[in-house]
């Protein structure tokens, strides 16, 4: 009877620190809202490049100034919303769970995920002016795989693998350069989706 209540206390004792040095906020929900606002917001660029061609036929990317200010504008309202809904979502989790949002955790997340995704984000923009277009789609997955996994050791072990996926597909889209778009659909809609499902399942909204 000792044993196993000594056995219990210790485990107590583990889930403790492990909610101390970890941020667990994280919510499905913010998964699933990322994900379908990039699928919106795909759409929107592939009607943007492909405007007015007739999908039967053979296409060919539309690429003018005006079109990549589009596209710019496209990119930036799907980041914004996508962080709002995230905040939103974590925010709600944290609250509802009695526990602290910004802590020392917290702020180390942040610092390590925002550090390759700040890289990426100028390496894109750059690559973007000088006329490399088609690289930038798979750069953005890899630079976001990188920059989840180099935060997952501050949340939760599914973010880890998340960004070994993201990883993959930014590989197999610089392999398959003519597909960028197509595969950024899948690792930041389809992909995002698939991981909000299990984390909401797994951990509640």
């Amino acid at each position: 009877m000792n044993k196993q209540k000594y056995i219990e206390d210790l485990r107590d004792i583990k889930q403790m620190m492990n909610r101390s040095s970890r941020f667990i906020s994280l919510s499905g929900l913010s998964g699933i809202t990322a994900g379908i606002l990039a699928i919106l917001g795909a759409l929107s660029a592939y009607q943007t490049i492909y405007a007015n061609q007739n999908y039967l036929e053979y296409r060919q990317a539309i690429l003018s100034d005006e079109h990549l200010f589009t596209l710019l504008i496209i990119a930036s309202t799907t980041l914004l919303l996508s962080i709002a809904a995230g905040i939103f979502f974590t925010t709600r989790k944290a609250k509802r769970n009695k526990q602290k949002l910004w802590d020392l955790q917290t702020k180390n997340l942040l610092i390590n995920l925002f550090i390759p995704l700040v890289t990426g984000g100028i390496l894109c923009l750059i690559l973007l002016f000088k006329g490399f277009i088609g690289i930038i789609a798979p750069l953005t997955l890899i630079f976001y795989g990188l920059a989840l996994v180099n935060a997952s050791k501050y949340t939760l072990e599914e973010v880890r693998s998340l960004g070994i996926v993201e990883i993959l597909l930014g590989l197999l889209g610089i392999y398959f350069i003519g597909y960028g778009l197509i595969i950024w659909t899948i690792g930041f809609g389809i992909i995002h989706i698939v991981y909000g499902i299990i984390m909401h399942i797994k951990y509640g909204s």
